[in-house]
């Protein structure tokens, strides 16, 4: 069965607890800032196993010392709740 989108309404609800997460069309995308490079393969790396628990990938893209994360759920073909579990447990990293 096809994952059901978020209503606009839904989707603003949820964001109101992710601290520095922000909607792009139909993802959810936050950028992480890190000391090190290593600190942020390291943060990847806590962010894979997560994905890997859900069945839920996000997009990373690394960059010296910033992650920026996008989630969506491609075969809903928008924002999901799953997209948002995934944020807030990322959040907790």
């Amino acid at each position: 069965m096809k994952p059901e989108c978020l209503s606009a309404e839904a989707v603003q609800r949820l964001l109101v607890p992710l601290t520095g997460w922000q909607v792009d069309d139909v993802e959810l995308v936050k950028e992480f800032r890190f000391s090190t490079y290593l600190e942020g393969i390291d943060f990847v790396q806590r962010v894979a196993h997560l994905a890997e628990a859900m069945n839920h990938h996000p997009d990373l893209l690394v960059r010296w010392r910033e992650v920026t994360v996008r989630l969506t759920t491609h075969s809903a073909d928008g924002l999901t709740a799953l997209d948002f579990d995934l944020a807030g447990k990322i959040q907790a990293v």
